[in-house]
C-alpha cells in the first residue's frame, strides 16, 4: 500500500488530463447526501460511480439527485452504477473497484442499516466504542479487496474511524487514508459558540484547531459539557488568538438536531470536504486544513493538512500549536471515556467500565479484548444480542 502522499500526487499526474473517479460505496443516506453534493458542484471534471447490491433501488436514488441537481441547472457530472456488490464477499467487493478503478473512494456504508446504534449506547452505557466490530465489519473487507487489486485510490471511511482504522493499521492491514465526521461535526458548533460571544458575524472566517475523539463530539454536542476533561483546542480570527470563555462555548454546543437520517448530513458533508481539499490539493495546488478521526491511523482525532502549493503535494497532522504526542495521549484520554481501552497489534480492547456497563444494560458479556479474526463473531453478538433485543 502506497503512502497517502504517493496517493495524492499520482492523482495529480492523472487528474492533468483525464477526469477524476469517486466511488461511493452503500449509497444510503450519507450516500445519497454525498451524492447530491457532488452533483451539486457542477464539476465536470469528475465521475461519480455508485456501487452497492440493488441496481434497482441505485438507479431510482441516482435519477432523483441527477434530475433535481440538473432542474437547479448545477448537474454537470456522470454518474455510473456498478451493482451486485455483495460487501460480505471480498472478491465481489474487488470486480467492482476493478470495474470503476476510481482514484478515491468513500465508504458509506453500514453493516446495520436505518438504525443510529448511538440511540442504543448513550442513554444505556454513555459510550459509543462498544460498536466498533460493526464499525469495522465492512471496511476490513473493503480494504482486503483494494489490497487484492493493487489499488492506488485515496480512501475515506465514515463509520467510527477514530478506533476503525487504527484497528487496520495495527493489524498490519491496508488502512483507509481519512475518516469523516466525529469531530467534524463539532467545529462547526464552536465556531457559532465562539461567534456569539464575541459578535463576530464572518463565523466562517473563525479559525479552530482542535484533538479530541469521538466521545467528546457526543457529550459536548448532547449535553455542553466535556465531562471535566480539558481539551486540546486553539481558536483565533483574524490572525488573533481568542480566549473565549470555554464552559459557555461548550455549552452552547448543545443545540437542538435531529436523529434520523437527517443527521447524516453531517457526515456526507464531512466527506465532501475531503473530497473537495483533495481536488483543491491536486487540481489547484491549494492548502486546506480539515479535522479527521483516524487519520494515518492514529486512535482519535487530528486536524490535518492536505497542501498543494509546492511541487509534490504533502499531508501532514498539523502541529502548529500542538505536539503529537500531546495530541495522542488527549485522544487516548478522551476514546477511553467512549470504552476503548487499546488498539495495539490487531487487537481491541474495551475498558472494564464498559464490559461492566453493559453487562448491568444488556445482560451480557462482552468480550473483553476482540482479535482481528474475531470481528464477524463480535459484530454478529452485537446484532443479535444487543441491537435486535433493545429496537
Amino acid at each position: 500500500m502506497h503512502s497517502l502522499e504517493e496517493k495524492l500526487n499520482l492523482l495529480k499526474e492523472n487528474a492533468q488530463d483525464r477526469k477524476v473517479k469517486i466511488m461511493i460505496i452503500g449509497l444510503g443516506s450519507v450516500g445519497n447526501y454525498l451524492l447530491d453534493y457532488l452533483m451539486s458542484g457542477g464539476d465536470e471534471g469528475i465521475e461519480i460511480y455508485a456501487a452497492g447490491r440493488s441496481g434497482e433501488k441505485m438507479e431510482s436514488d441516482v435519477n432523483i439527485v441527477r434530475v433535481a441537481s440538473l432542474i437547479r441547472r448545477q448537474n454537470r457530472t456522470g454518474v455510473h452504477i456498478i451493482d451486485n456488490v455483495d460487501l460480505n464477499d471480498v472478491d465481489s467487493i474487488a470486480e467492482a473497484l476493478n470495474a470503476a478503478k476510481p482514484d478515491i473512494i468513500v465508504n458509506s456504508s453500514r453493516a446495520y442499516s436505518g438504525l443510529k446504534y448511538g440511540s442504543i449506547s448513550w442513554k444505556n452505557v454513555r459510550a459509543y466504542g462498544i460498536w466498533a466490530p460493526l464499525a469495522i465489519k465492512y471496511i476490513k473487507n473493503i480494504m482486503e479487496a483494494y489490497e487484492q487489486v493493487q489499488s492506488d485510490a485515496i480512501v475515506i471511511n465514515t463509520s467510527y474511524s477514530d478506533a476503525v482504522i487504527p484497528w487496520l493499521r495495527s493489524a498490519g492491514k491496508a488502512y483507509p487514508d481519512f475518516g469523516s465526521g466525529n469531530i467534524n461535526h463539532l467545529i462547526p458548533r464552536i465556531k457559532f459558540a465562539v461567534a456569539g460571544q464575541f459578535g463576530i458575524e464572518d463565523y466562517w472566517n473563525i479559525d479552530v484547531v482542535y484533538a479530541v475523539s469521538h466521545f467528546h463530539d457526543v457529550v459536548i454536542s448532547k449535553e455542553g459539557h466535556t465531562e471535566n476533561v480539558s481539551q486540546l483546542i486553539h481558536i483565533s480570527y483574524g490572525g488573533k488568538t481568542l480566549e473565549p470563555d470555554m464552559d459557555k462555548v461548550f455549552a452552547a454546543c448543545m443545540i437542538p438536531m435531529p436523529v434520523d437520517a437527517k443527521r447524516n448530513m453531517m457526515n456526507a458533508s464531512s466527506n465532501y470536504e475531503i473530497i473537495q481539499a483533495i481536488l483543491a490539493a491536486v487540481r489547484d495546488g491549494k492548502k486546506t486544513r480539515l479535522h479527521c478521526p483516524g487519520v494515518f491511523g492514529e486512535i482519535g482525532g487530528y486536524p490535518v493538512v492536505i497542501d498543494g502549493t509546492g511541487s509534490k503535494v504533502s499531508a501532514y497532522i498539523d502541529e502548529s500549536y500542538f505536539s503529537l504526542e500531546s495530541m495522542r495521549e488527549k485522544n487516548r484520554e478522551s476514546i477511553y471515556l467512549d470504552g476503548i481501552e487499546n488498539v495495539s497489534d490487531g487487537v481491541l480492547t474495551y475498558t472494564d467500565e464498559l464490559v461492566e456497563k453493559a453487562g448491568k444494560a444488556f445482560g451480557v458479556s462482552l468480550m473483553k479484548q476482540v482479535r482481528f479474526d474475531e470481528i464477524e463473531k463480535a459484530a454478529r453478538f452485537l446484532i443479535t444480542e444487543v441491537i435486535e433485543k433493545n429496537i
